[in-house]
């Protein structure tokens, strides 16, 4: 067991993500809590922190860690469900397993609560995103296919498909192609009625699973009642991610906050992307005019808001897709005007 007693106490956090596939019918089950084994999610959140705190039992050679906090947390995507996991600590060595071993027990749980109805379910993508504190300080990983990432095969029926139904090694390809900046997502969903369980999000999904297909790694749709859009911002915001995307909320009842919430957080607007979103919707449906979404910089994160409906999405999925890799790349301080 490697000697850390020489290295300095920081404080120390790590992100790691992975995803279950499994089929559209059981990512609908799990979202209405309609399994044979109830409460899914909390079940699986909880034995996502359970494995945290026993890392050092299950791995040889661990270093036994006084964790801060573990928070896990899932999203979903039309045939998959995501699971991210972060870990903190303050110590001499990094919570790197914690984190994974997170999202790796976490994953099984939710394997085992779904194999009823799909044995065929695969635990997939278990990786580090993001690690903290140290005297390396910040790791982010890289756009570059890593070797897990690589030996994925092209013809494996479990593993050759991102939730987007696009090939692994084709999302992979993308990644590595685009511009520099961080290539970590989260989609918020801005619907009283979705938090409520009344209404089926038919929006957030259909980001998280473009942004997988972009070589993103995407947490969410996150979904929160219009009244609480800011909390869903904070959090959103949390471990800095490269792109914030909202839908949602953006119109002008009195119940639409979300623009609002978004200036409250950004340092710089980006009016011309928002002008542009608005700009290509009311081509085809001039009501998209009264959208008052909102876009800019919130630290190095870019935020952008969508209208709640699925017209809306496609209009600001058609005018991103071209822009995100330069935008990405300047905000990284890597971007060129040529």
């Amino acid at each position: 067991m490697v000697d850390v007693s020489a290295k300095a106490e920081t404080t120390r956090v790590a992100v790691a993500a992975g995803l279950l596939r499994t089929t559209p019918e059981v990512v609908a089950l799990v979202r209405a809590d309609d399994l044979p084994k109830a409460d899914v999610l909390s079940t699986a959140r909880i034995a996502g922190i359970s494995g945290a705190k026993k890392t050092s039992e299950l791995i040889p050679l661990c270093h036994q860690l006084a964790l801060s906090s573990v928070d896990v947390r899932f999203g979903f995507a039309e045939a998959a469900i995501t699971i991210e996991a972060r870990a903190k600590t303050k110590g001499p060595t990094g919570v790197e397993m914690e984190a994974l071993t997170a999202v790796a027990i976490a994953g099984l749980t939710l394997h085992d609560m779904v194999k009823a109805v799909d044995p065929a379910a695969v635990l997939d993508g278990v990786r580090l995103l993001t690690k903290d504190g140290g005297k390396r300080g910040h790791w982010e990983r890289p756009d570059l296919a890593s070797s897990d990432d690589a030996a994925v095969s092209a013809d494996s029926p479990a593993t050759a498909h991102s939730p987007s139904g696009r090939r692994h090694s084709d999302a992979v390809h993308h990644a590595t192609h685009s511009g520099e900046g961080s290539r970590t997502a989260v989609v918020v969903v801005a619907s009283t009625g979705v938090a409520a369980g009344t209404r089926v999000d038919k929006t957030g999904p259909v980001l998280a699973d473009w942004l997988a297909g972009l070589g993103f790694s995407v947490r969410g749709p996150l979904v929160y009642a219009d009244a609480d859009i800011a909390a869903g911002l904070r959090d959103a915001l949390d471990g800095t991610p490269g792109l914030v995307i909202t839908t949602g909320g953006t119109g002008a009842s009195p119940s639409d906050a979300t623009p609002e919430a978004t200036l409250a957080v950004l340092d710089r607007e980006l009016p011309g992307v928002a002008e542009s979103i608005r700009r290509r919707g009311t081509a085809a449906f001039p009501l998209a005019a009264l959208s008052r979404g909102v876009a800019g910089l919130s630290g190095t994160t870019v935020v952008v808001n969508l209208p709640g409906s699925s017209g809306g999405v496609r209009d600001g999925i058609a005018v991103l897709e071209p822009l995100l890799d330069h935008l990405l790349a300047q905000v990284a301080g890597g971007g060129r005007h040529e």
